[in-house]
């Protein structure tokens, strides 16, 4: 079960997803978003993953060192960006 920051943060992927494919859930995509969920699943390419990282950046007030591309290159599913960002507020904090 997702925490409630999990929870906030799949709300914001989910957003993006939705406004990515234009009509809702791409149609390859059946079921909530959970944390176990692929991005692959939901549509995103390189450029989808970016938005979904400025959309964090913009929510939490943190910044995603794009230098970084190949850690960031490692995300497969939506737990991967949740402690991905995670990991980034701590070491903020």
């Amino acid at each position: 079960m997702a925490d409630q920051f999990a929870t906030d943060v799949i709300a914001l992927i989910k957003k993006r997803a939705e406004s990515e494919s234009g009509e809702g859930m791409p149609a390859s995509f059946v079921g909530e978003i959970t944390i176990a969920t692929e991005l692959d699943a939901l549509g995103f390419d390189s450029l989808g993953l970016a938005d979904v990282l400025w959309d964090v950046e913009q929510a939490y007030g943190i910044k995603i060192d794009m230098n970084t591309a190949d850690a960031w290159s490692n995300l497969k599913n939506v737990g991967d960006v949740v402690d991905a960002v995670r990991g980034l507020l701590a070491k903020e904090a």
